[in-house]
């Protein structure tokens, strides 16, 4: 399994302090923006560029991380750090953003404002622009990971980890899905679960999470990029909706439905295909704008 925790490195920006974590390989650049309570050290979902042979640029999102929230005062401002810190790393094209879970929006805004820079838009499992979260769960967030409240929420998840793993993971998992936690359980293996487990034990919302909660300017109508939006039926996360929804405003854009039982897409049974399916994607010349 390769390494969930990776090391990062401190942009000192015009604009303010970025924590980004480069990984050059031999083919053009795809930039990943991951979700809610995660940052640039976590590397999820990322195997499928890498096999690929894509270098990756993850860059920690405003209130993640060692990235604070006055460094992106508002998406566009942020997708314009993100612009001038390729420009310091002689990036001039990227083949694809991609938008994981909470991080959708800021990479769909990254297409939209970028288009001479971004040549393809992934969506997972991604938050688009319908009314989210409902109102117990923004209220449960801004209970369990208000500034003061955070660390020690994320304190208890990795005493359960280590304490009791199993009920750890289903009380993790039980948001994820909308069918039955003892389908997700039963499809996990050995080596997914202490990954999931690792992952559950390193994440922390900061004041990232919170600030994922505002609202932001919908930008679907301006993304021309050829554009891929993966997601699942059975996601108790990021309700299905948002998939059809980001799929009927991109006027470019293509559903691929996973069969995975719940919101981490890369855990289902026909996680090959759908990888094969990205790589095809990449490889494919994008649509003139």
């Amino acid at each position: 399994m390769p390494e969930l925790v990776r090391p990062t490195t401190i942009a000192d920006l015009p604009c303010g302090q970025l924590e980004y974590r480069l990984e050059r390989r031999e083919k053009a650049v795809v930039v990943l923006f991951h979700g809610g309570h995660m940052r640039a050290g976590l590397a999820l979902g990322e195997d499928v560029f890498a096999a690929a042979g894509h270098t990756t640029l993850v860059p920690s999102r405003p209130g993640y991380g060692r990235t604070p929230l006055s460094t992106g005062p508002s998406m566009q401002q942020y997708t314009n750090v993100i612009r001038r810190l390729c420009a310091d790393l002689g990036i001039t094209r990227i083949a694809a953003v991609v938008g994981i879970s909470g991080g959708g929006p800021t990479a769909a805004t990254m297409a939209a404002h970028h288009p001479d820079l971004v040549e393809r838009l992934i969506l997972v499992s991604a938050v688009g622009w319908l009314p989210y979260p409902d109102r117990w769960t923004r209220v449960g967030a801004h209970l369990g990971f208000a500034p003061m409240t955070e660390r020690i929420s994320w304190a208890g998840v990795r005493a359960l980890a280590r304490l009791a793993p199993d009920r750890c993971l289903r009380l993790m998992l039980r948001s994820s899905t909308t069918g039955s936690v003892d389908e997700v359980m039963a499809g996990i293996g050995a080596e997914d679960r202490a990954m999931l487990l690792s992952l559950f034990a390193q994440m922390r919302s900061g004041r990232g999470f919170l600030n994922d909660l505002q609202p932001t300017p919908d930008v679907t109508a301006l993304i021309g990029q050829p554009t891929l939006v993966i997601a699942t039926a059975a996601d108790g996360g990021v309700p299905f909706v948002h998939a059809q929804s980001l799929t009927g405003a991109i006027r470019n854009a293509h559903l691929v439905v996973s069969r995975a039982p719940g919101h981490f897409v890369w855990l289902g049974a026909d996680w090959p295909a759908i990888a094969d399916r990205i790589q095809a994607f990449l490889g494919a010349d994008p649509c003139p704008r």
